[in-house]
């Protein structure tokens, strides 16, 4: 209870600290960074769902954050849809086409899996960058508009939109605990740990996992529409595979399968990107190494280990009334048989 207790402070103190961060940093350029790794999280948390509880990579997520992002960037500015219908109209355009390729992708298992979204990612990224009436290509996309007011809000500052993509990061958050404490995250688990044994329970497997999926491609491209939303400009570089493999450093540096990794990579990885901005030429052989070590070495990330670490005390603390005890019978036992010895000799 005491743990739980801790649990929901530190949850509290967090929550806390990320309300009041535009008022204790008063840089522009961190508030703007901050707000990026939020971004992040999200689609983090979306690439989490899927991998993490349900036991399948993804390597097309970084495809579906574009297609969101392009999706509200093409209905604002050419069709001429109003933002925040637009914005849901992103959302679920490019929901349900994950939902189409979750159909046809689900029917292959393992690495076989991972190599087909691969390949959908590529695709995605090659039409962005080859359809030039459409996504200007190469050239980007420019004049996306910023999140329309709702009433009396606004949300044209930095500050603003800083407060708005929290609220979606808090909700992400909030549907992610309620998901993976649920029988319904449960069964996610159970088809990780043990497809066929899933199976032999009863539970189907492909429609929980086709579930799973479109739910973690909707995370990943309510990101992408935040994304063109904050930045308003769009290139094709962001459905590269390479923004594949930052979800994948900030889910597994993080702790892949938890709750916090995502917040914890993000905020580790980005931070040290910053510090290190002069070495970003050579970020892929830094990062690369780095995360082929954390895989071997320590592979349930930051988050996983301490969790660990606080189930390895816990049950050590349990155990050791019982050592004692035993260790106390076994003295008391072996004072018997040397009395005995003695009065013998």
């Amino acid at each position: 209870m005491a743990v739980f207790a801790n649990r929901r402070l530190w949850i509290a103190v967090l929550a806390a600290l990320a309300l009041a961060f535009p008022l204790l940093v008063t840089n522009s350029y961190y508030l703007h960074i901050m707000t990026i790794s939020f971004i992040w999280m999200i689609a983090v948390y979306g690439l989490n769902l899927f991998a993490g509880y349900t036991g399948y990579l993804s390597l097309a997520h970084a495809g579906f954050f574009a297609m969101g992002a392009y999706a509200l960037g093409i209905l604002t500015v050419k069709v001429g849809v109003p933002f925040w219908l637009a914005f849901v109209l992103a959302c679920l355009f490019t929901t349900l086409l994950g939902a189409v390729i979750g159909l046809v992708a689900l029917r292959t298992k393992e690495h076989f899996f991972a190599i087909y979204t691969l390949c959908v990612g590529y695709i995605i990224y090659l039409v962005i960058d080859k359809w030039d009436s459409l996504t200007g290509g190469v050239r980007g996309f420019i004049g996306i508009p910023a999140p329309a007011d709702i009433g009396p809000l606004s949300f044209q500052t930095p500050v603003a939109q800083y407060y708005l993509v929290l609220f979606f990061l808090f909700a992400v958050i909030f549907v992610m605990y309620r998901l993976v404490y649920s029988l319904t995250g449960r069964t996610y688990i159970a088809i990780r740990n043990s497809e066929e044994l899933a199976l032999t329970l009863g539970i189907s497997t492909m429609k929980n996992k086709l579930a799973s999926f479109v739910l973690s491609v909707f995370f990943t491209s309510l990101a992408g529409a935040l994304y063109a939303s904050f930045i308003r400009f769009l290139g094709p570089d962001i459905a590269y595979i390479s923004v594949m493999f930052d979800f994948l450093t900030y889910l597994l540096v993080g702790g892949i399968g938890t709750l916090a990794g995502p917040v914890v990579g993000t905020l580790l990885v980005t931070f040290l990107s910053q510090q290190l901005q002069f070495l970003q030429d050579y970020r892929m052989l830094i990062f690369g190494p780095i995360l082929t070590l954390l895989i071997i070495f320590y592979p349930h990330g930051i988050a996983g280990g301490f969790i660990r670490y606080q189930a390895k005390r816990k049950e050590a603390r349990r155990l050791e009334p019982e050592a004692n005890r035993a260790a106390a019978e076994l003295a008391v036992s072996s004072q018997g048989r040397g009395e005995r010895h003695a009065e013998e000799g």
